[in-house]
């Protein structure tokens, strides 16, 4: 059985001190939790703050992006190798903001990901349709895409070390979410996908997290799916109760 994984994304959000605080927050209600795997993903400038708060405890930090060199004249990019220095063991890549307001595309996500797992990292790569893409009945279309894009290159002891995140960008952000049914139709055909394109083996270890709206009165039914493994969390993981509360209704 596959450990449930809960991720929040603080995205553009908190202040050292607000992060700080927030962190020691969830800290002290989850300080010892095993039963799920729970990552916090601040904003750069306060990876290191977080990571002071969390280090001697269950909890785990990640980032919410990368770069794909480990060093260069890039300014303003953050490698691979400063999030590790920062006590990061998971990146967010390829977030539906990502592509949507900085113009990533499916070929500079592959990349991001390749450079993560070259140093250790554990990438959580983000798929997801929009809502004229849903409506017009291309979600697994859409999903296929992507996945084909992000994973190109990629070999079976890569995919071991990768999480991904079904992220309907309908969803995101507007307290809309996909179904339960929904989520898991989407789940499967992932899942479904690696069998092909890898193995069964990467498809039974491989978490597949859903994102969108996640809260805790909707997570207990979303992770009672088959397919659906923990939860990229937005908005919600911004407030010490209520993702302390998605993080034990996850199990």
């Amino acid at each position: 059985m596959r450990k449930p994984l809960i991720a929040g994304n603080w995205k553009m959000y908190k202040t050292s001190d607000q992060a700080v605080k927030l962190a020691s927050g969830i800290k002290g209600s989850l300080k010892s939790f095993e039963t799920a795997d729970v990552v916090l993903c601040p904003a750069f400038t306060v990876l290191n703050a977080v990571y002071n708060v969390i280090s001697d405890s269950s909890l785990q930090l990640g980032a919410q992006d990368l770069f794909w060199e480990k060093e260069g004249a890039f300014t303003g990019e953050v490698s691979p190798i400063m999030l590790k220095d920062c006590g990061c063991e998971y990146v967010i890549i390829g977030h539906s903001e990502r592509r949507k307001y900085f113009h990533e595309t499916d070929e500079t996500i592959n990349k991001k990901i390749k450079a993560a797992l070259d140093v250790g990292l554990k990438p959580i790569v983000c798929v997801g349709e929009t809502l004229e893409e849903r409506e017009a009945g291309k979600t697994i279309e859409v999903i296929k895409h992507q996945l084909t894009g992000c994973f190109a290159g990629f070999n079976i002891e890569d995919m071991l070390n990768v999480t991904i995140a079904y992220e309907p960008v309908w969803a995101i952000g507007t307290g809309k979410n996909a179904t339960a049914l929904q989520a898991e139709e989407a789940h499967r055909f992932i899942r479904t996908f690696i069998v092909e394109k890898f193995s069964q083996g990467v498809a039974n270890t491989i978490r597949i997290l859903y994102g969108g709206s996640v809260k805790p009165a909707n997570i207990k039914e979303l992770l009672n799916e088959k397919d659906v493994d923990g939860a990229l969390v937005g908005g919600a993981s911004l407030e010490v109760s209520s993702f302390v509360d998605i993080v034990k209704n996850s199990i």
